[in-house]
């Protein structure tokens, strides 16, 4: 792992072909055809696969039954054949190759020891079991310390601590209560093995140890990377159990092996599943961990997932199911600012993680481009001339390659520091790293003003200084430009991501096995790391859901991820609407869904937007999908779409998505319920852009008691005759005295199109 900006765990993990052939399948059965001579799946797979001449015992992987009906095998292209006219396959789908998403946090969302609904919510949460499917653990690690500070395991944990390579079943404790590893498919595929990495729970990257921590890590105290962010660093929900999966190595994840993972966490019994990975926008029945996470929705687990890392760039957002809580990223109120200091006597402000000897206030030369060429001013791997080089400052434009691996090529080649300019793909977002040199990451604007010093003057330097740790930033949060967004290409009536939590330079545990920046030259080792990306933002939403989950145990997964979404916020702490990181402008709906999360007020949310298997259900039939297609996703023996929605859009999803496409008119119901008090009385308030009409009947609601539900219809009319191209956005809220309960609304004219 050389980036910290996973470009989807912000590892930037990708397994190109030539490193893993596609010879495994995934391959979908109709449950409706098992004869009752086979008592498990498992035996009617078996019993298939050998009336066809496929030996089950060197090409069965796994065999699913909980978050999905069917197989994991390695098939030729003749058997492939066959099985695709066997009468009891649904889908046969080549077995896709995805990637990882790659302190402050606790004490910025209002998640203090000192909050007294949290306190005994914290207690409550040691009956809660938060899954992490990501690249393992660091069992040694303090955040998993548990002893008998924790409660004995809940009795109805049907898990495992599995024995591997450097990890024997003693590892585990009351904190951390399970971890398996699931690696077939990515054998089978042909995966080498990265180097120091084994097929065991045991974390050799630092990604899964980031990302479980996160959400469940004890309370450690004097904890930093290096020095920086000292403080107690701790997970959302520390009282949770963590049990692991390890689905994933440093060179990417397969989709058998998560689909196993899901399987047997659903198995297990966690209560909440976190997956800081993805892949590309497919429709969701050719979509691994929308099928797995479907079976997982269904058992009553809430399920959180990363939305990616592929921003600011539009309809990029990954994860996009609607029983997917979908995690896009924002910052916090610290900062870890760095100071580069010009000849020309202009001081340019940006941030390091740099932990090396000072470089005291000598001015030092810059170069800029030194052989002439873009590869070189982008600081790529043999494209520095050592002879001009040595000794001076470089300036790097930032983008190909990994930021911290640009600082070890300038490093390599005898520079004395690096200058990291963004270009106009960054913007001004700032993500801080621990470099292996004296190094400064800067904005675009800082970038311009710094390249333009050095192209005009032959004579150009420079020195960078360096400031800490700073707190109280304004303005905070704001959306990372990284953070993919919507719209939602798959169903464009879906909006996505549903909210945004902090994922910029945050402080967890990290593996023994592995340097901050994460290349084989950093021999360099911490307990904890500063890493940035959607991944990190993912378990925050994880841990907190462990929270709802222990104060509310009778609520579905869908009613916590209302809760979550309605009570989120989108104003800093200047009392400004939030601003994107890409270029400085407020950010919209696309960007953060409904906003940054708010547990404090999620855990009252007043009402609620609920969901049922069948609706989700009924929403697939809308989509247009064959009954085959939607029996992959559900795993029914039968599909009935007699009870369709009329339009996508009708789902009962706390957040609108109207798409006029040629119609002037939509109209959408929802229903909500009460978990408020008793005698609780609702009006709407409608915000939005001129040129749409909004009409909520009725304008109030009424609740005589707790848990009782009522529904409002809401039609939208584009009052603009003429082409309109750019989208608009707006609120649909429920308010009283104590509460308000936000929805907002994204405008588009373009044509609806599902994928398929």
């Amino acid at each position: 792992m050389a980036s910290f900006f996973l470009p989807f765990i912000l590892l930037g993990l990708s397994l190109a072909a030539s490193v893993l052939s596609n010879q495994t399948y995934i391959v979908y059965m109709n449950p409706a055809h098992r004869p009752s001579v086979h008592p498990t799946a498992a035996d009617w797979y078996t019993a298939e696969l050998q009336s066809l001449s496929i030996d089950p015992s060197n090409r069965l992987l796994y065999a699913y039954k909980s978050a999905a009906h069917g197989f994991a095998v390695r098939l030729d292209q003749a058997h492939v054949s066959l099985l695709q006219d066997h009468r009891s396959v649904l889908q046969i789908v080549p077995d896709p190759v995805l990637s990882l998403h790659t302190t402050r946090s606790p004490s910025f969302l209002g998640l203090l020891p000192t909050s007294v609904p949290l306190q005994s919510v914290e207690t409550a949460s040691s009956d809660v079991i938060i899954g992490v499917l990501d690249t393992g653990v660091w069992p040694e690690s303090p955040s998993f310390s548990a002893g008998s500070s924790l409660p004995p395991i809940p009795k109805r944990w049907r898990g495992a601590c599995e024995a591997g390579v450097d990890f024997p079943p003693s590892f585990c404790n009351r904190k951390l209560i399970g971890a398996r590893s699931f690696s077939r498919g990515f054998h089978a595929a042909g995966g080498t093995r990265p180097a120091g990495e084994y097929s065991s729970p045991r974390d050799q990257d630092g990604h899964g140890t980031h990302t479980a921590s996160t959400a469940a890590g004890l309370s450690v105290g004097n904890a930093s990377l290096l020095g920086y962010a000292t403080g107690t660093a701790r997970g959302m929900a520390t009282g949770a159990r963590v049990a692991v999966y390890k689905v994933c190595w440093s060179s990417g994840c397969l989709g058998s092996d998560i689909l196993a993972g899901i399987d047997a966490a659903v198995s297990d019994g966690v209560d909440v599943l976190s997956l800081s990975l993805g892949g590309g926008a497919a429709p969701y029945f050719r979509d691994t961990i929308a099928i797995g996470t479907f079976g997982a929705a269904e058992h009553g687990v809430f399920v959180s997932c990363s939305a990616g890392n592929s921003g600011p760039g539009a309809s990029s957002v990954a994860n996009s199911a609607p029983w997917i809580t979908t995690v896009g990223a924002g910052t916090l109120d610290r900062d870890f600012p760095a100071y580069a200091s010009l000849g020309s006597g202009e001081h340019l402000t940006g941030v390091s993680l740099y932990s090396g000897p000072s470089m005291g206030s000598k001015l030092v030369p810059i170069i800029y481009g030194s052989n002439k060429n873009n590869a070189s001013k982008l600081c790529l791997a043999g494209t520095l001339d050592q002879v001009q080089v040595k000794g001076k400052f470089v300036l790097c434009d930032r983008g190909v390659n990994a930021r911290v691996e640009k600082g070890a090529v300038v490093k390599a080649a005898g520079g004395a520091g690096m200058i990291l300019a963004n270009t106009a793909a960054s913007g001004e977002e700032l993500v801080a790293d621990s470099h292996l040199l004296p190094a400064v990451a800067v904005g675009r604007k800082a970038g311009d003003v710094i390249r333009n010093y050095v192209i005009k003057n032959k004579n150009a330097k420079g020195v960078i200084s360096f400031g800490g740790t700073v707190l109280g930033i304004r303005p905070s949060p704001v959306v990372a430009a990284f953070s993919s967004r919507g719209p939602n290409v798959v169903v464009l009536q879906i909006l996505k991501p549903d909210l945004i939590g902090p994922g910029v330079n945050i402080l967890a545990a990290w593996s023994g096995a592995a340097g901050p920046t994460g290349l084989v030259k950093d021999d360099r080792r911490t307990q904890f790391n500063i890493v940035s990306g959607t991944s990190m933002s993912c378990p925050h939403i994880s841990g907190v859901a462990a929270l709802l989950k222990a104060a509310h145990p009778d609520w579905s997964p869908a009613a916590i991820k209302s809760a979550l979404m309605t009570t989120s916020y989108t104003s800093d702490n200047t009392n400004s609407p939030l601003l994107d990181a890409a270029g400085g402008q407020i950010a919209n709906a696309y960007a953060y869904g409904s906003g940054y999360v708010d547990p404090q007020k999620a855990l009252s949310p007043g009402l609620v937007y609920d969901l049922t298997t069948n609706d989700y259900i009924a929403f697939l039939c809308s989509l247009g999908y064959s009954s085959q297609h939607i029996q992959v996703i559900t795993r029914r023996n039968e599909v009935s779409c007699a009870n369709k929605l009329s339009d996508p859009g009708n789902l009962n999803y706390p957040s609108f998505s109207v798409v006029f496409g040629k119609k002037r008119v939509v109209k959408y119901t929802r229903e909500v319920t009460n978990v408020g008090l008793a005698g609780s009385v609702y009006g709407v308030k409608v915000t939005g852009p001129e040129f749409v009409g909004v009409t909520v009947k009725p304008t109030k609601l009424v609740f005589k008691r707790a848990g009782q539900k009522a529904k409002y219809s809401v039609t939208f009319i584009s009052k603009n005759k003429a082409n309109i191209t750019n989208d608009a956005f707006g609120w649909i809220s429920w308010v009283n005295s104590q509460q308000t309960v936000r929805s907002p609304v994204a405008y588009s004219w373009k044509i609806s199109r599902t994928l398929d």
